[in-house]
């Protein structure tokens, strides 16, 4: 990240800060003796501390939300910034990288208390301990109750935890196109990324630092999770059938010298750049922290669970999504006490939506939810 620091200004808003909050016993039975979470922070905490706002990145989000002090874009620019839904000029804007994470957060790639990174020795460590990790660097920060949490997808996941968890700590929640537990079939499409990882043979069981990195492994997991995000029309509309000019899929001496179709190629994309940027061992300790998600494990009834909550919710889902289907949205709001609508985003792209079009619920946070 980029910042410009001249004599009279210290750059404070969207800039990556570390916190240590000491040690977690694990949910799972694990244990991390020592935590250190990456936040950053948008905006000025008032005096009572109650204008705090939690933003939860999705599965391989950052913490960059917005730009802030900064020249690089965020994540969630319709979202969060001066003048936005979320506005900073009001709001003191929080977010934080998850426990498991490679963005400053403690990790497979951090070191273990022997100096060497945890690697295959990294815990289990689920929502729910996220949460918990994530209100001990709220009581740091002087934060004894969020205005609001929010998030799509993942981050959604995460909210909801949230609320639960420390229902006396959340005023407001909103849910984004995620339901109140991961299905069989999201994890199963998890088992198959995180299994893509496992079987590149530089994985080495996860103990792969300082030598090759399992960038196949990385690459392909992500394919399988982008066909995921985006859906089938908007796949046949902007791909089809096209060949990756000027490369021919109906030619080729041998099956393994066969050109690619476009859609093949743009997938290639995609799970090249996330190599550039992220650990693979995160993603698996991010994408099995997801699995983990359940607001009822131990709990009860969905209504009785969600019950335990006082937050006034907003619930939104992406209509042509198709990884998190608009079904379970509607599930959790009908859970919901009292009458809680279900917002619907209309997006061909599919789940991706709730990115790149959450603007269309810029009336109902501004209106509605964030008053």
């Amino acid at each position: 990240m980029t910042v410009t620091v001249t004599r009279t200004t210290v750059p404070e808003h969207g800039i990556v800060r570390y916190a240590s909050i000491g040690a977690l016993q694990l949910e799972a039975g694990g244990y991390l003796p020592d935590v250190t979470l990456a936040y950053e922070t948008w905006g000025t905490l008032n005096q009572d501390g109650s204008n705090a706002i939690l933003i939860e990145h999705a599965l391989t989000g950052s913490t960059h939300v917005t730009r802030g002090d900064t020249d690089e874009p965020g994540w969630w620019e319709q979202l969060a910034g001066p003048g936005a839904p979320v506005d900073t000029d009001r709001f003191f804007v929080v977010s934080i990288n998850i426990v498991g994470g490679c963005y400053g957060s403690t990790g497979p790639s951090s070191p273990a208390p022997d100096g060497a990174p945890w690697g295959s020795r990294f815990p289990l460590v689920t929502l729910r301990d996220s949460t918990v990790a994530e209100a001990r660097l709220a009581d740091q920060l002087g934060i004894d109750s969020w205005f609001a949490v929010l998030g799509g997808s993942m981050g959604g996941a995460r909210a909801l935890e949230w609320a639960i968890t420390f229902p006396e700590r959340v005023q407001r929640c909103a849910v984004i196109s995620v339901g109140a537990a991961s299905t069989a079939e999201q994890i199963a499409f998890a088992q198959a990324q995180t299994l893509a990882i496992r079987q590149d043979p530089n994985f080495k069981g996860g103990d792969y630092y300082g030598g090759p990195f399992p960038e196949d492994g990385l690459a392909l997991a992500r394919r399988i999770a982008h066909i995921t995000y985006r859906s089938a029309t908007e796949l046949e509309g902007r791909f089809g059938r096209a060949p990756q000019a000027p490369e021919s899929p109906l030619q080729g001496e041998s099956l393994g010298n066969r050109g690619r179709y476009q859609v093949e190629s743009y997938l290639d994309h995609q799970g090249n750049k996330l190599v550039q940027r992220f650990d693979a061992n995160s993603y698996i300790a991010i994408t099995e922290a997801l699995m983990s998600h359940d607001i009822c494990r131990g709990r009860g009834t969905l209504p009785d669970t969600l019950a335990r909550s006082n937050a006034r919710f907003l619930v939104a889902a992406v209509d042509s999504d198709r990884l998190y289907f608009p079904s379970q949205s509607r599930e959790l709001a009908l859970a919901l006490p009292g009458e809680v609508d279900v917002h619907v985003i209309e997006a061909p792209i599919g789940h991706d939506g709730f990115l790149t079009e959450i603007g269309q619920l810029g009336r109902q946070l501004r209106t509605g939810f964030l008053v």
